[in-house]
């Protein structure tokens, strides 16, 4: 029975690729000196520091810039709210969400039933597994997923016979 994976993955290289390319434009930029803007990757996401909040906005910006130029979708990126961090600094937690949630596999699920083609649809952990009878509607299955308007990025893996 043929099957494949809906998943949510980011591709971390080229986020850390991106990563590098901000910290080199924040060192290079005129409208960044005296401002003590930087980035940095943690166990929670990416912070960014500067000297007020402004800065941080502006260095957002080009993150998401850097991110889109390395073909890392913006659905993967969740900004927080930038919060005082001290003396005259800013600083903004931005999330990288990974994976699907329960919600988003219902919506998924949801959205497969609805379509009337022939395939079941199960939640695998932070996975959809999409199984069928034939080749066939697994394909009308990814194209209708793809249409499918949802604030995370999907993809399509281990597709098998």
């Amino acid at each position: 029975m043929p099957t494949f994976d809906t998943v949510s993955k980011v591709n971390w290289p080229e986020v850390d690729n991106a990563l590098n390319q901000v910290r080199k434009e924040l060192a290079q930029r005129y409208d960044f000196k005296d401002t003590n803007a930087s980035i940095e990757k943690t166990a929670d996401g990416l912070v960014i520091l500067a000297n007020s909040e402004g800065r941080v906005e502006a260095a957002l910006d080009v993150l998401k810039e850097k991110l889109v130029k390395r073909q890392v979708s913006l659905k993967h990126v969740d900004p927080q709210k930038a919060l005082p961090a001290g003396g005259s600094m800013v600083r903004q937690l931005v999330k990288i969400k990974e994976g699907i949630d329960r919600e988003h596999a219902r919506t998924v699920i949801d959205a497969i039933k609805s379509s009337k083609l022939r395939v079941q649809a199960s939640i695998h952990e932070d996975t959809v597994r999409v199984s069928g009878k034939n080749r066939d509607d697994l394909q009308g299955a990814i194209a209708m997923l793809r249409a499918l308007e949802i604030d995370i990025e999907l993809q399509f893996q281990n597709f098998r016979e």
